[in-house]
């Protein structure tokens, strides 16, 4: 348990960490301790054995039990911390886990905080396999660049500032972060706050090209309400009345402003952050990403559409197939909500294990019983606009339908037609009785009706 000492971690379902906003996952490690050795009177926790992440703005360290419920996850501000020592080389060190020193500081009641009263000295111990040494590496190099401070002033400057995020893996000099220590962009939140900054940088040319000009300074503030005016429509898409008030498009570039920015991933999972756990991460990643696809259609989604909205919302960081597979295949030793499934024609797709094959199929039994379906029976588009799904998801439902038993299919110039079975209705010893009640009579009725 990480107790009051660090600050909680918040957990999703597939045991990922809930970042904070324009926060960026930057190394993994696995089977790690965190401790404070040189005073175990301390009040910081013993962890053992856990997954240690570390991020743009904390080192967040997970217990394996994360994923299940079970633990609790804490972390350590990069702000509370004062120092990172230097790892020394020795003979002893050749044969011993290898270790990491840093020095954070305490508030007098024992807790991590960037402002404290006193401090200890924690040590990570990687007892799993990983680069030690890179791992330094990114931590000096995120700890230097202090991007949290610029992510907290509020100011247009650090908004541009914490929003060119782009992933560590597109230079292979930079890292995660450019030359002037801002982060990079990614996906696309990254080209949105880029054209934001682009737009901002032109306010501020406008207004200071005019601000000496005393004749024009009339002219020069209504140029700068028209550029203002401007980036607001542009960056907001709004479509707000010509006669709407200045907070009514405030509001309007804000909300949309935040619907586009879900649409990106901030952190995606890479194989140089996150090495042997790339796929592991990227499963759990996964596995948060595809809920609210799942909730838009209904339950179950195309593998091949995941495939494409995943590497969309990824920006530069795009998986390959193979990778898609192993990260859903990683699915059964995870406690989450979603499966990959495949049907009996080979098409694959995503659902969730609350979705109901029995559901679905009653929804399909009520659409063929209608009268024009007893007579004509029904297509795929005819079953995707009733279940809410794409054409070629229900022809994979009526298959599926078809093979329990439920429906029958005839195969014609115009396509597969689904029909009702009729055939358990038949009587084998007089096949030309014609029964008056259940659905053997609704098909007479409909059919003579018809003629």
């Amino acid at each position: 348990m990480a107790g009051n000492c660090l600050p909680p971690v918040n957990i999703t379902g597939s045991g990922r960490p809930v970042l904070e906003p324009n926060e960026i996952e930057c190394f993994f490690l696995s089977g790690v301790d965190l401790l404070c050795e040189d005073d175990p009177s301390t009040s910081f926790p013993h962890l053992k054995s856990g997954l240690l992440i570390l991020t743009t703005y904390r080192l967040l360290w997970l217990p394996d039990s994360a994923a299940s419920g079970g633990g609790a996850a804490g972390a350590v501000p990069l702000a509370a911390i004062s120092h990172i020592f230097s790892v020394k080389k020795s003979l002893r060190s050749v044969f011993s886990s290898p270790r990491v020193r840093f020095q954070v500081s305490l508030s007098p009641e024992g807790r991590v905080e960037a402002v404290g009263s006193r401090s200890v000295v924690v040590t990570v111990v990687v007892r799993g396999k990983g680069d030690c040494d890179a791992f330094l590496a990114k931590f000096w190099e995120n700890w230097r660049a202090r991007a949290w401070e610029e992510a907290g002033s509020g100011s247009s400057n650090a908004a541009a500032a914490t929003a060119t995020a782009e992933t560590a893996t597109t230079s292979s000099s930079g890292g995660i972060y450019s030359s002037d220590g801002t982060v990079r962009m990614v996906g696309v939140s990254g080209i949105l706050r880029k054209e934001q900054e682009m737009w901002e940088s032109t306010d501020r040319s406008l207004q200071e090209a005019f601000q000496d000009l005393n004749a024009l300074m009339s002219k020069a503030k209504e140029m700068v309400m028209l550029a203002e005016k401007m980036r607001l429509k542009l960056l907001s898409g709004s479509n707000s009345q010509a006669n709407a008030t200045n907070d009514e498009e405030m509001g309007s570039k804000e909300e949309m402003q935040d619907w586009l920015l879900s649409v990106g991933i901030i952190s995606p999972v890479t194989k140089e952050s996150a090495g042997a756990l790339y796929h592991q991460q990227l499963s759990r990643q996964l596995a948060d990403f595809v809920k609210t696809p799942l909730e838009k259609a209904g339950g179950i989604i195309n593998l091949i559409d995941i495939y494409c909205l995943f590497n969309r919302a990824r920006g530069t960081e795009l998986i390959s197939p193979d990778d898609l597979l192993q990260a859903c295949s990683l699915w059964e030793k995870f406690d989450v909500q979603v499966v990959l499934r495949k049907f009996d024609s080979g098409v694959m797709v995503i659902q969730t294990k609350s979705h109901s094959d029995e559901e679905v199929f009653n929804k399909v039994k009520m659409l063929v019983m209608k009268p024009d379906a007893l007579r004509s029976g029904i297509s795929a588009s005819d079953a995707a606009r009733t279940l809410g799904v794409a054409p070629a998801m229900a022809k994979e439902h009526l298959l599926s339908a078809e093979s329990k038993g439920l429906l029958c299919r005839d195969i014609s110039p115009d396509g597969f037609r689904f029909y009702i079975n009729l055939f358990p209705e038949i009587d084998r010893d007089d096949i030309h009785l014609v029964k008056d009640r259940e659905i053997y009579a609704l098909w007479v009725q409909a059919n003579h009706s018809h003629a």
